[in-house]
């Protein structure tokens, strides 16, 4: 009888371990996405890897991929430059139905900054992404193209719903956004997870609590952020991605764009595991006497 226990036992436990999801199918789909860029171009290889309703913030405001390239080429057009990326930090939720993937991005081989996606899987089972964005902090120092990527541990906690999910980072991010405009830096490291990243432009991505409070050190003392605008969770309601607008002072001159933030259950509460800062271009000051 012992024998029998012990085995049912390693049984289950074997069972619960199969079902960790893995986050390969996500860092492929990436890599595939990268690698369609030379033939197809910008439009043609968003369009392909992404969902309709994917969102892309660009000059200031959130596109749908459908309005964004609406009427563009399907395949890259001459002289287009060549973009590719790969991934150095991966992840996917318990529900192995979302997942993301974040690393350097070069132009014509010339690295220039870092792109961040959200991948969400479909019924069919293919991986499109819902989200695309990209940041201008310093590629230094990151594994090359060939590299594995870190892989931010599953979540072992998730809330009662994708909804609830939502609701509950809502929340944490109005108090976000009510405390960083006193203290954004403190805002930020009391919900920052240990093993999270944070880019801050022009610096390297921040990887671990001592970098994180450097990094934040070059943002300007006090934000002004925004309701969430739009986002999404996983079905087991532990992953959850959220935009937003963004508002600050900088050289004595008023800035805005978007905050995009990625958010993983953990037993101890919600925690920020991926965050950027999506500056707007500045506007053009008026004609002299328009």
């Amino acid at each position: 009888m012992r024998v029998l226990i012990i085995a049912a036992s390693t049984f289950l436990a074997s069972s619960v371990c199969a079902q960790v999801p893995d986050a390969a199918p996500v860092v492929a789909a990436e890599r595939a996405f990268s690698a369609d860029f030379p033939a197809l171009g910008l439009a043609g290889s968003f369009r392909k890897w992404s969902r309709p309703d994917g969102i892309v913030i660009d000059g200031g405001r959130a596109w749908t991929v459908a309005a964004l390239f609406e009427g563009a080429p399907q395949t890259r057009r001459d002289g287009e430059p060549v973009l590719n990326w790969w991934p150095t930090f991966a992840g996917i939720a318990m529900s192995g139905d979302l997942g993301f993937t974040t690393g350097p991005a070069a132009q014509d081989g010339l690295p220039y900054g870092h792109y961040f996606t959200i991948w969400s899987r479909q019924a069919d089972g293919r991986w499109l992404w819902v989200y695309d964005g990209g940041s201008a902090a310093s590629p230094d120092g990151q594994p090359g193209a060939d590299s594995a990527p870190r892989l931010l541990p599953v979540a072992t906690v998730g809330s009662a719903s994708p909804d609830d999910a939502l609701a509950e980072v809502r929340a944490i991010e109005a108090a976000l956004a009510a405390a960083a405009r006193v203290d954004q830096k403190a805002a930020h490291l009391a919900v920052m997870a240990d093993d999270g990243r944070l880019y801050v432009v022009p610096r390297p991505p921040a990887e671990e609590p001592d970098a994180f409070a450097a990094a934040l050190d070059s943002w300007p003392a006090c934000f002004d952020f925004g309701p969430t605008e739009g986002g999404g969770a996983s079905a087991a309601g532990d992953l959850v991605w959220t935009y937003g607008p963004a508002a600050w002072v900088r050289d004595s001159g008023s800035r805005s764009g978007h905050y995009m933030r990625l958010w993983q259950r953990r037993p101890e509460g919600w925690r920020l595991v991926m965050a950027q800062l999506i500056i707007a271009p500045i506007a053009a000051p008026p004609p002299a006497g328009g």
